[in-house]
């Protein structure tokens, strides 16, 4: 059973393993394709955009301000006051 959710397509679980080849032509010719079960969404195929890279850990940690001091500390004086 084939349903269209605007320019979506979508199928259950067992039309999606019956028609698998027929919706890799479809996800290859750019559309996209939603798996349902039980009428919730369990997977979206989509056609790729070329290879993804993954940003830089590097920058992402240098982008991190520090603030105060340890948290070991902080966790210790607040285990201090409690007890």
């Amino acid at each position: 059973m084939w349903w269209y959710l605007g320019t979506v397509k979508s199928v259950n679980v067992k039309t999606a393993r019956s028609g698998l080849r027929r919706l890799l032509e479809d996800v290859r010719s750019g559309e996209e394709v939603v798996i349902l079960k039980r009428g919730k969404q369990v997977a979206r195929l989509l056609p790729p955009d070329g290879p993804r890279r993954l940003p830089s850990l590097r920058e992402f940690r240098s982008s991190i301000r520090v603030r105060g001091g340890p948290v070991s500390s902080q966790v210790i004086a607040e285990r201090r006051q409690r007890y």
